[in-house]
């Protein structure tokens, strides 16, 4: 059975193993141990699903709990995938942040799924990568 939790202080092995073993691994810094540990440290909101001792799914999020959430990072084993974890950690993300709109950057691959749980996909959200592209 698996078993969710907030786990603010995940270790960063722990969290660069899932990296890997998710899809999201693809768009993740997980060569750069310091990029990785102050991702930890800045999420003020982690969530995860264990079986037993093992990490199988993460939602890290920055919130201030009424008004905001960004779901900066959700990660599912690809072994544990279409098991509904995905959607039980934006749940539980949700509810410890119940006033507050959740917001998340879709990896390509799921841009199909967060529709089919529910979420409302919107075309006016914007990206500044680089500082040198602002006018």
């Amino acid at each position: 059975m698996i078993q969710y939790q907030i786990e603010n202080e995940l270790s960063v092995e722990e969290f660069r193993d899932l990296l890997i073993r998710s899809t999201l691994g693809e768009r993740r810094p997980i060569n750069d141990h310091e990029r990785l540990v102050k991702m930890l440290a800045y999420g003020n909101l982690v969530i995860t699903a264990r079986d037993g001792d093992k990490l199988v799914g993460v939602a890290r999020s920055l919130t201030d709990f009424v008004y905001c959430t960004y779901l900066s990072d959700l990660a599912v084993d690809e072994a544990y995938q279409h098991q509904g974890i995905g959607k039980a950690l934006i749940r539980r993300t949700k509810e410890e942040s119940i006033q507050a709109t959740l917001i998340l950057l879709s990896a390509p691959k799921a841009v199909n799924y967060y529709p089919k749980i529910g979420m409302t996909q919107f075309d006016d959200c914007f990206l500044l990568r680089d500082i040198s592209n602002l006018r």
